[in-house]
């Protein structure tokens, strides 16, 4: 197939897209818009996907579109809808807005996935933020990063924390977001064989919306938890006994709107010791908790170098 050929010829670069982990989550309030007030501290993980950029475009790729084409390493996610696609589009026509040449806005990007779907580590919101900062490089489109932020906010609320790239204190829909600075510590996470839908938390009449505003230092400081969580263990079994699990080894808590668990670890050796013993009915992994993106670390080598 042509795709074949295309993805064989070595990328301009290849950039990751790396998880998240909701340390907490508060809901603190339901907005007129139907969205939710939250507040919540964004740890950015060492791992993620991966995505490929090539600077034309393949018309016989499955997702093709002005100048836009998508492959990915599972068939399954090939669909214009994919934040990758969607999100390569809004940049397309910001640019086409700004009265830049479109003839030279093309791409074809080859989305490699290794995080779990829907488990509520940030993977398609972190592959649609890899999207808008790797081909505002490629396209040299000189967009700013806010520019970039406010794009991603259109598609998901998830997508500034990765736009900016910092481990980062979050609040109103997940957009208002404050850097914090936080020790590096590694995290065993387990994925449950299940997809919650985010859409059915959020809208459940069941979901605690009333959590007190807290300030940035006492997030630090004080007890937290995660408000979704004791909705989602009642509605998703494989949640709940995957907390269980893990709460053997410490404090286990859920990601976002679930469905993956994690557990803070004192070292790398402590974490794979945890996930040696995993359930074989589970995926898992480890990661490092990091500061700083490594998306944002590479992207700034190819600028250097400029590639």
């Amino acid at each position: 197939m042509e795709i074949a050929r295309v993805t064989m010829i070595p990328p301009v670069f290849t950039l990751p897209a790396p998880a998240k982990l909701n340390l907490f989550l508060h809901i603190t309030g339901r907005r007129d818009d139907g969205y939710h007030n939250l507040q919540t501290l964004f740890q950015l993980l060492n791992i993620g996907d991966e995505l490929d950029f090539y600077t034309t475009a393949n018309p016989e790729a499955k997702v093709y579109e002005n100048g836009l084409s998508l492959s990915c390493s599972n068939p399954a996610l090939e669909s214009k809808d994919n934040l990758v696609f969607r999100a390569a589009q809004h940049l397309q026509n910001q640019i086409q807005k700004n009265g830049s040449n479109t003839q030279s806005i093309s791409a074809h990007i080859h989305l490699k996935k290794k995080l779990p779907f829907g488990g509520g580590i940030g993977g398609g919101s972190s592959d649609a933020a890899t999207t808008l900062l790797g081909l505002n490089h490629l396209w040299d489109a000189k967009q700013s990063e806010g520019e970039l932020a406010n794009i991603g906010q259109q598609l998901g609320a998830d997508i500034p924390v990765f736009i900016r790239g910092k481990t980062a204190f979050a609040e109103g829909i997940g957009e208002k977001l404050t850097p914090v600075t936080l020790e590096e510590k590694w995290y065993v996470v387990i994925a449950p064989n299940c997809h919650v839908s985010t859409p059915q938390i959020f809208s459940h009449k069941d979901l605690t919306r009333d959590t007190p505003v807290i300030k940035v230092a006492a997030s630090l400081e004080r007890d937290t938890k995660n408000d979704c969580e004791t909705l989602v263990k009642t509605l998703y079994p494989d949640v709940n006994e995957a907390l269980k699990w893990l709460s053997k080894f410490g404090q286990s808590r859920m990601t976002g709107t679930g469905s993956c668990v994690f557990l803070p670890c004192v070292s790398e050796e402590k974490a794979v010791e945890v996930l040696s013993m995993k359930p074989s009915k589970f995926n898992g992994f480890i990661a490092k908790g990091v500061n700083q993106s490594p998306l944002h670390e590479q992207l700034l080598s190819h600028y250097a170098t400029g590639v």
